[in-house]
């Protein structure tokens, strides 16, 4: 392959498969239940459609594929000799509604095209076979849009199925059991999607940042240090209805004045984390009963979505924060109830991991790539249950994510094209010293 120099000085290959990768993006944009926007979700129609023309990728790939039996897709190329444990490129296929066109799609495709780029190389004696297989997945539910529970294809990909999730029903009331069936899957197999530890090398994630500090430091790529550990609650301040004209201020519970000053207080907290644990506190929802305009309110629901890149600091924040709210809420004779919806541990990456995309992105002219903790989930999350992860960032405009103006630039992909490549041929080096000789 020819190289070359942009403006910015930085190498970038000449011969890439950024244009068609981003053409596969638009081309996903089609199996999209809205016409207004797009919005594709677990075991669809659409979801059918998008599994199919990536099993077209992957075959034009060279990759042996299949769906398995979550429905995520999957492709394998075998290594130096059949049976190897197996590298994992992938991302997810599925969407939030009214979404951009490249959360999981960009990473999907990336993953396609390095694999048709190293069977090229290997085929035409470029380069040797590699240590080990090559396998690319589509996962299939990484948002959790249709079923309210995130993570389900890699869940299963990862052997941590949970059979409580048979009972979760979309809001037409089908149940995620039923929907299985109606894919074509057997709910009695799921377990077959699990993968084991001992076929697998790792799992590489190509991915948009989803966040502004790529684009702040004028970079293309960076490398991932850790996903956020997130923990999400539904906070509760209870106080008691009564006329709004009638009740004086001194004889006043309101539960809605009591939740306004908790949530300006969680915003207070996170934003003196930053520069420490860098918390991200949100509230996203609330919820008010009875919810009459001439009603003081006796309750007031709230959501609050809690991540930071280490457990710990995200646990501490919440006690600051559960404190707080306890303080304002015996100061104006409420009462506060918690409970915790959804746990997931930080998921770091493996150094030697971590190692290999930075050599990646070196590959593409940057000699001091930016890392980043992730402030959002992904599907490796799930995976780093059953094998080590690393992952790759792509700049992304303005940080926008989960909106139609979700944006890359071209360059940024072929360097992040690039960049997955020469990951793939460092851990192939790194596997190759870190196992034993038989």
């Amino acid at each position: 392959m020819s190289a070359g120099h942009d403006g910015q000085g930085q190498q970038v290959h000449e011969e890439t498969s950024a244009g068609e990768a981003l053409a596969r993006c638009a081309i996903l944009d089609q199996y999209s239940a809205r016409t207004s926007g797009l919005e594709r979700v677990h075991l669809s129609a659409e979801h059918a459609l998008a599994n199919q023309a990536a099993t077209r990728w992957m075959q034009r790939a060279g990759l042996d594929t299949w769906q398995d039996a979550a429905g995520n897709v999957c492709g394998r190329r075998e290594g130096r000799e059949p049976g190897l444990p197996a590298l994992l490129l992938g991302s997810h296929l599925d969407t939030v509604p009214d979404a951009g066109s490249f959360d999981g799609m960009l990473g999907v495709v990336m993953a396609i095209a390095v694999a048709e780029r190293l069977a090229r190389r290997v085929d035409e004696g470029e380069i040797a076979p590699l240590p080990f297989a090559l396998e690319v997945i589509g996962f299939s539910d990484e948002e959790g849009t249709r079923f309210g529970t995130a993570l389900l294809g890699s869940s299963a990909a990862a052997g941590v199925w949970d059979d409580d999730w048979w009972d979760l029903r979309d809001r037409d009331g089908i149940s995620l059991y039923d929907a299985f069936t109606a894919f074509g899957l057997d709910p009695r197999e799921v377990g077959a999607a699990a993968r084991r530890p001992e076929d697998l090398v790792g799992y590489l994630e190509a991915h948009i940042e989803q966040g502004p500090f790529l684009e702040a430091a004028d970079r293309s790529l960076g490398y991932v240090t850790t996903i956020a550990g997130a923990r999400r609650f539904r906070l509760s301040v209870l106080g008691e209805a009564r006329h709004a004209g009638g009740t004086p201020y001194p004889r006043r519970k309101d539960a809605l004045v009591g939740a306004s000053l908790a949530i300006a207080e969680i915003e207070r907290i996170a934003l003196e984390s930053q520069g420490g644990s860098d918390a991200i506190a949100t509230v996203g929802r609330i919820e008010v009963a009875p919810g009459a305009v001439n009603v003081i309110a006796g309750r007031a629901d709230f959501s609050l979505d809690l991540r930071a890149a280490h457990d710990a600091d995200r646990d501490a924040v919440w006690e600051e924060i559960a404190v707080a709210i306890e303080a304002i809420c015996e100061s104006r004779g409420l009462r506060f109830e918690v409970l915790e919806t959804h746990r997931a541990p930080a998921a770091p990456c493996a150094p030697w991991l971590q190692d290999a995309v930075v050599a990646g992105v070196r590959q593409t002219g940057d000699a001091a790539p930016m890392g980043l903790w992730s402030r959002a989930g992904h599907d490796a999350m799930a995976i780093a249950a059953v094998t080590e992860i690393g992952m790759l960032f792509v700049r992304c405009f303005d940080g926008i994510s989960h909106h139609p103006g979700e944006d890359v630039r071209e360059i940024d992909v072929a360097r992040g094209i690039d960049a997955f490549e020469a990951a793939v041929l460092a851990v192939a080096e790194s596997y190759v010293a870190r196992t034993p000789a038989s």
